[in-house]
């Protein structure tokens, strides 16, 4: 039941997970409102003479929005991607992407009609090769510009329609990190004037498709950048957890021997930089992050707000939420009992299923707990435990299928 809703939610993103293509980043692409770059294989739009795809009117959804955004047109990211695209690529068959050049998720070979299963480990138990392998190409994304997709550093009003295009370089790693900031940052008003009420990808159903959807299109980067086709991200399994585990310098980075809240000079992940983490400083700004360098990680692992998360989830915690039959209830949001979605979220009580904006519970929890860059929405994907944190919650709703 759950892949169903899954199925559903994520076929609706498969234009929508914030992807800026290089190829369409051009004032005639964006005054012409058309994305439907060739397919390099056979150069035509789209890989029409393939029979790839064709370039076509953007179907958009005539389900009325939530009474949380009571605004209309005041958002680049209402109604996506028609503010910047009217027309893009619809693929056909098992072939995917903004030129139809990739295979759906799934399959593979030249025509996209091989069937591919690749399956998520536990991190903890990959052999020591395997684990350096990860943290290697972790460490190429970081230092490698996509060579394909760009970032707005503008929206559209301030690119003059499309006139003006305003658009910046990042780095493979950084680009997911910029989208999960911008599908979760605070709505711009003009002057002084932001709505914050408003995310994208928490707080309502499509909390889950979109991870998901977010972690194997990181895959497929991976996969791309590395040559390495049977690249999977690594799962931690925190149930009963006491401390951060991977916290450490074998892994993803221990704590920094003289200031707790940096990782160990011994950690490559301490000389990272860190995007996307001045929500109020682009606000005031009515500004959108560009990718500039912010400073180093910060981690500082169990010293939180102990009162609003006071440990880790349990294995207890997890059945009960694998228990609830209905993936979504009543008000679908933050608010909802008995909701599988918003349980594992973390706003209803793994003891009950009850809303409680009290507490912070299972997939909330570890980002609370790491005390840090993991703990603000809009920067936390800058943290590479954020990959194999929802790497877990995505497992969990393929257990409760």
């Amino acid at each position: 039941m759950f892949l169903a809703v899954l199925f559903c939610l994520l076929w609706s993103f498969q234009i929508s997970s914030g992807h800026f293509p290089r190829a369409c980043a051009s004032s005639r692409n964006l005054m012409a409102k058309e994305c439907c770059p060739p397919w390099t294989g056979d150069g035509s739009p789209c890989g029409q003479l393939s029979g790839r795809g064709s370039c076509q009117d953007v179907v958009l959804s005539n389900a009325p929005s939530g009474p949380q955004f009571p605004f209309k047109g005041v958002d680049d990211r209402e109604s996506w991607p028609t503010v910047f695209f009217n027309r893009t690529c619809q693929c056909s068959d098992n072939f995917m992407g903004f030129n139809c050049g990739n295979c759906k998720f799934g399959f593979g070979g030249p025509n996209c009609t091989e069937k591919r299963l690749l399956i998520r480990r536990n991190i903890h138990d990959l052999s020591v090769p395997e684990k350096n392998k990860f943290l290697a190409y972790l460490t190429l994304a970081k230092h490698t510009i996509s060579p394909v997709y760009v970032i707005p550093t503008g929206t559209y009003e301030q690119m003059n329609n499309g006139s003006t295009p305003m658009f910046s370089d990042i780095n493979i790693y950084d680009l997911f990190v910029w989208m999960h900031y911008y599908v979760s940052r605070d709505t711009l008003l003009g002057g002084s004037e932001v709505w914050r009420d408003i995310d994208f990808a928490h707080e309502a159903p499509g909390f889950l498709p979109w991870h998901r959807l977010f972690l194997l299109r990181w895959e497929q980067e991976i996969q791309e950048l590395t040559g390495d086709e049977n690249f999977t991200i690594p799962y931690w399994d925190w149930r009963d957890a006491e401390t951060c585990d991977v916290c450490t310098d074998e892994f993803l980075g221990g704590r920094h021997p003289e200031n707790p809240n940096l990782l160990s000079p011994a950690s490559f992940f301490s000389s990272w930089q860190i995007i996307c983490s001045r929500l109020e400083e682009y606000n005031s700004q009515q500004a959108l992050c560009d990718g500039t360098p912010e400073g180093p990680l910060i981690r500082n692992p169990g010293n939180h707000d102990q009162a609003k998360t006071p440990r880790l989830p349990s294995a207890a915690d997890v059945e009960f939420c694998l228990s609830l039959s209905q993936y979504e209830t009543g008000s679908m949001d933050r608010t909802a009992n008995f909701s599988f979605r918003n349980t594992l979220e973390g706003f209803a009580s793994p003891l009950t299923g009850i809303a409680d904006s009290s507490q912070s519970s299972m997939h909330n929890a570890l980002h609370i707990y790491m005390n840090g860059t993991m703990s603000q929405v809009q920067g936390s994907a800058n943290d590479p435990i954020f990959l194999l944190h929802h790497a877990f919650v995505d497992r969990l709703v393929d257990i409760s299928s």
